[in-house]
């Protein structure tokens, strides 16, 4: 492991790892009492990174964040496993599933050992499908949906309260294209999301341009599914999250550089589209792929990250979901696949997939902006955060 450090400049080597901090805030912000369950200490909470394993990374690794400096520190590898480009804890922070984006996809879940400082693995499942790229639990944690980009289809497993994924899956298969070339060849499933009763399943396809979403009975099991949403062609949408108190969805499209607010009618599943808005700046020209999506807690600040651009656009929301593009911030590197608010909400984090590190950003409580922290630590191909 080497790490040369040049006055406020990270150098990488694959795989190096460390960090750099290049400014001292005042005033920093207290921890937030509500974030406590998952605070190692009294200033330290464990933060979870995926990777691609390509290069020089290995797998699932543990870092600690303090969440009133805003600082990254000491990494360690917790499990050696494949591609596991995107990660779900469960409520009880004990336990930690992940795909396997491969060509024969699969899904794993691991325990922690006694002090927390491997993961253990439970189970592994086939993903019943090619480069599965999104995984998520139900409000129970007894089932478990997953995404498979390539093939087009998702997947639901049962969940034994011991974390170990049950054998029998269910499949659906998506199909159709879209008029983007190659990304719109085929279906290409992107997310999966359980509303908050599990009463129905949504699949985010960037291939057809559709939100689809089954129904789920009181065994688990999926019905048919109907087109919840029909987005622009070519929109590619790619990520879904739900308003914490509203009956609306925020979506991300990464073909068309763009969010989307929908409402949700409860008894059907449906949608309609309330505004639609562009991730980039007037004028940007270049390329751009959208990635991921994030509301703060009181539904006021979303967020959205730019692939190429290599920005967090930041935008207002108001009561009925229409969106104002406050402003685009630099993640400071390439690539931003995932990020995430901290806990507290005082900060952002970004993980930065071609630049190997990610960054930490402040957030204002009060206009939703992100200034840069001057943190930031050196991981190879980082493309998956958790607290």
């Amino acid at each position: 492991m080497k790490l040369f450090i040049v006055p406020c400049t990270i150098v990488l080597l694959l795989f190096s790892i460390g960090s750099c901090k290049q400014t001292k805030k005042e005033n920093q912000p207290a921890i937030d009492s509500s974030s406590t369950s998952v605070i190692k200490s009294d200033k330290n909470m464990e933060l979870l990174v995926g990777t691609y394993t390509q290069e020089e990374s290995q797998g699932i690794y543990k870092l600690n964040f303090n969440p009133v400096t805003g600082e990254l520190s000491d990494p360690s590898l917790v499990v050696e496993t494949e591609n596991p480009s995107y990660l779900h804890i469960s409520k009880d922070r004990n336990r930690v599933y992940a795909v396997n984006e491969n060509s024969q996809g699969a899904i794993s879940s691991f325990g922690w050992n006694a002090d927390r400082t491997k993961l253990n693995l439970i189970g592994q499942q086939p993903s019943e499908g090619q480069h599965p790229c999104y995984i998520t639990l139900n409000e129970d944690t007894n089932l478990l949906a997953a995404a498979n980009y390539s093939s087009g289809n998702i997947v639901v497993y049962k969940v034994s309260k011991d974390g170990r994924i049950e054998g029998d899956s269910q499949v659906k298969t998506h199909e159709g294209k879209g008029p983007v070339m190659p990304d719109q060849a085929s279906a290409r499933a992107h997310c999966v999301q359980f509303d908050a009763h599990a009463k129905y399943l949504y699949a985010v396809d960037l291939g057809i341009d559709q939100v689809l979403v089954y129904p789920i009975d009181d065994q688990g099991n999926l019905g048919a599914s109907q087109v919840a949403l029909a987005l622009e062609k070519g929109d590619g949408p790619r990520h879904l999250i739900f308003h914490p108190t509203k009956n609306l969805v925020f979506l991300v499209n990464e073909l068309s550089s763009s969010v989307v607010t929908a409402k949700v009618n409860p008894e059907n599943g449906t949608m309609v589209v309330v505004d639609k808005k562009s991730t980039l700046p007037t004028g940007y020209k270049g390329k751009n792929a959208s990635a991921d999506i994030h509301l703060s807690s009181n539904g006021k600040f979303l967020y959205a990250s730019n692939r190429g651009h290599n920005s967090i656009a930041v935008f207002s929301a108001s009561e009925d979901g229409s969106l104002q593009l406050l402003d685009n911030t630099s993640v400071e590197g390439d690539w931003p696949r995932n990020f995430v608010l901290s806990p507290n909400e005082k900060f952002l984090l970004v993980a930065n997939q071609n630049s190997n590190n990610i960054t930490v950003f402040s957030v204002d409580a009060k206009n939703g902006l992100l200034g840069f922290t001057g943190n930031q630590i050196a991981l190879s191909k980082p493309v998956s955060l958790n607290f």
